[in-house]
C-alpha cells in the first residue's frame, strides 16, 4: 500500500513538474515572440530574409518583383544560399480566393449574376433565412463566420493538416439552409465559408464543379498553366491532400509558381476587363489590428477580396496553409508588383506578408 501511495505521489509529482516545464516554456515563448516583434519594424527586407533562412535547411523561398515592366525572381534557400531559379510549386492558400473572386468579376461583366443579388437566387435554398449578397460575400461582409464545424473535421484532426478535406458542397448547402445572417452583417470578419459559397454559386451558375471551372479559367482566360487544385504533385513536400469535389477549393485549393505568380500580377497591373472591375474598392473595413500598424501592414478598404493599403497605394492578398505561406501586392500607380513564395509555415519566424511589404515598400522608394 506504502509503495502504491508512494508511486502516485511520484507519478503525481512528475506531472506538475511537467506542466510547470511547460508553462514556462510558453511563457519563454511567448517573452521572445513579443522581442522579436518589436524588432521586425526596423529590419530591412535583406536582413528580415536573412533571419527567416537562418539554419532553416528545409526552407526554400521565392521572390519575385515585377518593375519597369520587367518581371524577375531569386530562390533563397538555407542560410539565404542562392539556389538554381527553378519554379517551384507552392500552395498559394488564399490567394486562392482572388482568383475565385475574379470569376465572380467575370460572371458579373457577363450578365450572370449581380453583386447586390442574394444567393438564394442561385442555390436553392429554403425560404425563411436571411441570405447574404454576392457583394457581401465577395468582401468578407456576410457575418459568416469564417468556417462551420463538419463532421470530416473530426478525422482531418487525427489524420491530416488540411481541415477541409472532404468536405463536400452538399454538407455546405445543407448548412447554409440552417443559417441567416446576423446583425454583424456588413462588418468586416475574413471568411474561408464564405469564399466556400461563392464557389457553389459559382458552380450553380455553369452547372460545373468548381475544380472544372476553375482549371479552364486560369488557363483560358489567364493563360496560366502551371496553376491548378491541388494534386500533392509538386516538386516541394507537406502539402495539403484535397479531393476534386470540396467545398472549400474555392477558398484555398491552388497551387502554382512563381512565373505564373508574376504573369497574374501582371494581369493585375493591367487591369482590363472584368480583372479591373475585381480592383474597385466595394467597403472601408479598416480592419488593422495593433499588430498589423506595427507592421505596416494596412487593409483600410477592400475590393472583391483585394485588400487595399491606401497608405502604401497598393492592393494585396497573402495566403497560408499548415506548411505554406504567400503574398502578392501590386501598386497600380507606380506600376510595380512583389510576390513572395515560401514552403514554411505561416507561424515560422517572419512571414510572405511581413517580407513582401518590406520589399514593396522598399522598391517604391526607386
Amino acid at each position: 500500500m506504502k509503495k502504491s501511495r508512494s508511486r502516485r505521489k511520484t507519478i503525481i509529482l512528475g506531472l506538475v513538474i511537467g506542466l510547470l516545464v511547460v508553462v514556462v516554456a510558453l511563457i519563454a515563448l511567448s517573452f521572445y515572440g513579443k522581442t522579436m516583434m518589436k524588432k521586425i519594424p526596423a529590419l530591412s527586407f535583406a536582413e528580415a530574409l536573412d533571419y527567416t533562412l537562418k539554419d532553416n535547411p528545409e526552407a526554400i523561398i521565392t521572390v519575385g518583383f515585377v518593375k519597369d515592366g520587367q518581371a524577375s525572381y531569386t530562390v533563397y534557400g538555407n542560410n539565404s544560399a542562392l539556389l538554381a531559379p527553378v519554379p517551384h510549386t507552392y500552395e498559394i492558400g488564399s490567394l486562392t480566393k482572388t482568383i475565385t473572386s475574379a470569376m465572380v468579376a467575370k460572371a458579373v461583366q457577363e450578365g450572370n449574376v449581380r453583386l447586390d443579388d442574394t444567393i438564394d437566387a442561385y442555390i436553392a435554398l429554403p425560404s425563411g433565412n436571411t441570405y447574404p449578397t454576392i457583394g457581401e460575400l465577395v468582401t468578407h461582409t456576410s457575418s459568416y463566420k469564417p468556417h462551420y464545424f463538419e463532421w470530416p473535421m473530426v478525422g482531418n484532426f487525427f489524420s491530416r493538416d488540411n481541415d477541409f478535406y472532404g468536405i463536400t458542397t452538399a454538407m455546405l448547402a445543407r448548412r447554409l439552409s440552417s443559417l441567416s445572417v446576423s446583425s454583424k452583417r456588413g462588418t468586416y470578419e475574413y471568411s474561408n465559408f464564405g469564399y466556400a459559397v461563392l464557389g457553389l454559386v459559382l458552380q450553380e451558375i455553369y452547372d460545373t464543379e468548381y475544380a472544372t471551372l476553375v482549371d479552364a479559367f486560369v488557363r483560358d482566360d489567364f493563360s496560366l498553366r502551371h496553376t491548378y487544385i491541388s494534386t500533392m504533385s509538386g516538386d516541394l513536400d507537406n502539402a495539403w491532400d484535397w479531393k476534386r469535389g470540396d467545398a472549400y477549393l474555392s477558398a484555398g485549393g491552388l497551387v502554382s509558381n512563381i512565373e505564373d505568380m508574376l504573369a497574374y500580377a501582371q494581369l493585375q497591373l493591367a487591369g482590363q476587363g472584368f480583372i479591373g472591375a475585381s480592383q474597385e474598392s466595394l467597403k472601408q473595413i479598416d480592419a488593422a489590428t495593433q499588430q498589423f500598424e506595427l507592421l505596416d501592414i494596412h487593409p483600410d478598404a477592400i475590393a472583391m477580396a483585394w485588400m487595399w493599403d491606401e497608405q502604401n497605394g497598393m492592393f494585396w492578398h497573402n495566403g497560408a496553409t499548415s506548411h505554406y505561406n504567400s503574398y502578392l501586392a501590386f501598386d497600380p500607380v507606380r506600376q510595380m508588383a512583389v510576390v513572395i513564395l515560401s514552403n514554411l509555415s505561416p507561424n515560422s519566424r517572419i512571414p510572405a506578408t511581413v517580407l513582401g511589404i518590406k520589399l514593396m515598400k522598399e522598391l517604391q522608394l526607386f
